[in-house]
Parts: C-alpha cells; structure tokens; sequence
C-alpha cells in the first residue's frame, strides 16, 4: 500500500491546519459581516453543465468521472468509444458554475440580490507545480442579480477587508474590462470567433511569459501581424502606463470604460490608500463565461496573482432562459496560506498550548476537571505520561506545546 498522497495533493499537518482554520475563519467573519451569507454545493457536477460553462483552459482539467453498472457496460458496447460516452460527471473545478446551477434551482428561495458566500474544495487535473495543486480550496463571494458596477466596488472592498483582517496587506488590486481587450484584440486583426481562444493563451502570461504566448498563438495559426502587434502591446505596456481611453478608443459603446473609471475611482476612496487598484490592459482572466470587467489580486510575495474575479451576465440565463446579471471574487487561499506559513505568521491572541500529563496515580476525573480549568487559559490536551518523557517532550515541543502540568501530591504544577 502507498502512503503518499497523490501528486498535486497533500496531507496537511496540524500546525498547517491551525492556520488555515484562523485564515478561513477571519474570511468568513469578514465576508458575513459585510451582509454575504454561506451555501454548500456538491463536488461533482454533471458533465453536460461543465462541459458548457465556458471554462476556458479548465476544461481540458476536469476530473471526469465513469458512468457505472449498465451504463458503462453499454457504453464499452458501442463504437467507437469516445470519453464523452463514458463519462456523465465529473468534479467541479471551479465554485462558479456549481454556484450558478444552485442559483437557476432556488433562486425562489432567495433573497434578490443574492449576496454568497462558499469556500470549498475544488478540483484540477493540473501538472503539479508550486502554486498548483490538482486540489485546492477556493474561497469565494458571489452578488447575483446587480447589474450595477457598484457590485465590483463591493466585491473588491469586501475581499481587501477579509485580506487586511489576516494582516495580508501588501497586494495590489489589477483591473481590465473583457469588452476592451476584445475590442483591442479585434483591432489588431484576431477574428472574432478566435478571440475566446487568444484570451485563453494571453491569460498564460504570467506562466509562460511573452514569447510563450507569441509561439502558442502562432502554433495555433493566428495571423502573424495580429500576433506581432499583440507582443508589441504586450512589451509596451510592460514599459509604460497604457491608459483606459488609450485601448478603449475602438469600442463601440462609450460607457465602457466610464464604468471602469468609476471603478477605479471608487475603490481608491474606499480604500484609503490601504492598497492600490490600477488598469492593467494585459489583464485576460481566462474562463470564458466573463463578460465585462475582471480583476485579480497582485502579490509581489508570491511573484502572481492570489485571487482574482470578473462579471459573468451570461452563466446563469443558460439554466433558467432569461439573463441574470452576477459577479464574483475569489481569494486563492492555498496561495495566502503558503505566503503566511513562509513569512512565519503567527496567529494573534492565540492561547498556548498546555499538555497535561498524568499517570494511574491520579483518579482520571480529576484530571479532566483539572483539564476544565485550565482550557480558560490554554488550549490543553490530556496525555498519559510516556515510561521515557524525554522523547515525549520533544514531540510536544515540536508540535507548539509551551506548558506542561502534572500533578505533584495531589497539586496540579505548571511548568
């Protein structure tokens, strides 16, 4: 029998799990007490609705599923056998179209607009790597059902104010609108139907740079002077502040980019200088069910993005027939919680751990009263002493404990 975890996977120990149980549930205070309230959905999904919901990359990483009994036998029968015959679900691998298939099933049993919370698992068929796990939690605020772009300023300043709440301050919040990049890309010669195809390769630019997104756009028969004026930009805006009316001088409605001025404008009130927001052109987010404006989260700590977000008008109509507006952000927690555990952060107020020890020589609901008592200033665990307490102080050390009692003719001794 194996005992490693799968790749992409991991155990995680207890001193980890204290933290990210702090990390959750300082989000999850934050996140409530701005008005947003939590749901559950399952893992997995049908694989109809996954393989619509316009994912983007993530499609090519869903988990799938094998139909069982009957159905697999009679779909092993038939020729020739393809993967979509033999699967009908799979993992969800974002908490997006799981939230809008919930959202199309009891939107007459919620509140308009619907203001969500959820923080799950989620599931990739990445190439491990650091930064990507094959799972991973994501934590998430979703508003359904407010067209207006005073959503966005809720969503960034309530997700700055979970940030700020774990003492993660130094981030940067990045900016674009997908109808500006679109309309961008189309003026440098991209055709239309490539464009959802061109954002999934420019949306690889943080991992395979700009010459890796030139080759994978060139491998994919674009036209090479689109391609050519597409790394130009890329270049140039490396170099220099590219303005909102700079790239939006092609769309066609001018309102555009007034909504992301304001934006921008709003958020920098709010923020009182706490952390920045600025338009970021190259910005693509690569799921294509995104709409409108996009954002993510830059860390200079982590060297990328730590969570990020954009409108999606569309998802949730595919389910009920009429168009729901919505917009969502998402926190990437396994990336904060790596950050935090490399700059040794420790969690505020946190009581120590006591270890209280004993032996047959004292009557065990003593110790347990004696345990009650002291939980009112330590987080206290009961073990019996080991016949070598050397080794045994050491594993108790190692796992943060900082006081031991025992007890001493009858006495209870903290050392």
């Amino acid at each position: 029998m194996k005992i490693n975890a799968l790749k992409g996977m991991k155990d995680i120990l207890p001193a980890e799990q204290r933290l990210r149980d702090y990390v959750q549930g300082k989000i999850l205070e934050t996140y409530r007490a701005c008005g947003f309230e939590r749901i559950s959905t399952p893992m997995l999904e049908d694989a109809e609705n996954l393989d619509k919901s316009d994912g983007g990359d993530n499609l090519n990483l869903i988990f799938k599923v094998l139909k069982r009994g009957e159905k697999l036998d009679a779909a092993l029968s038939t020729s020739p056998v393809d993967e979509k015959s033999l699967s009908d679900m799979g993992l969800r691998y974002d908490l997006t179209l799981p939230l809008t298939r919930f959202f199309a099933a009891n939107h007459n049993e919620l509140q308009f607009p619907f203001k969500v919370i959820q923080t799950d698992r989620v599931f990739r068929a990445e190439r491990p790597q650091k930064g990507r796990s094959r799972e991973f939690v994501q934590c998430d605020i979703d508003i359904l059902g407010d067209a207006s772009v005073n959503a966005e300023v809720e969503l960034i300043d309530t997700t700055a104010r979970a940030l700020m709440s774990i003492d993660f301050t130094d981030f940067a919040i990045n900016i674009n609108d997908r109808r500006i990049l679109r309309a961008m890309l189309q003026n440098m010669g991209f055709a239309p139907e490539t464009l959802d195809s061109v954002c999934i390769t420019f949306d690889k630019m943080d991992k395979i740079g700009a010459q890796g997104v030139q080759a994978e756009l060139t491998e994919k028969q674009m036209p090479p002077a689109a391609v050519k004026a597409l790394t130009e930009f890329v270049e140039k805006a490396a170099g220099s502040q590219i303005g909102i009316d700079d790239v939006a001088a092609k769309c066609a409605d001018p309102s555009i980019a007034d909504d992301l001025k304001y934006v921008i404008s709003t958020v920098e009130k709010v923020s009182g200088g706490k952390y920045q927001i600025k338009y970021t052109p190259s910005l693509v987010r690569g799921q294509g069910y995104y709409t409108g404006i996009v954002f993510e989260i830059a860390s200079p700590a982590f060297g990328g993005a730590v969570g990020g977000g954009g409108r999606y008008d569309n998802l949730i109509g595919k389910f009920i027939g009429q168009p729901v507006p919505a917009v969502g952000f998402s926190i990437g927690f396994e990336r904060i919680c790596a950050i935090l555990l490399d700059l040794g952060y420790k969690i505020p107020g946190a009581k120590e751990k006591c270890a209280l020890l004993y032996d047959d020589q004292t009557e065990f609901p003593a110790v347990l009263a004696a345990a009650e008592k002291l939980r009112a200033d330590y987080f206290v665990a009961v073990l019996r002493k080991a016949k070598k307490m050397g080794p045994m102080f050491d594993m108790l050390e190692k796992q943060g404990y900082t006081k031991f009692a025992q007890f001493k003719d009858r006495e209870l001794v903290i050392k």
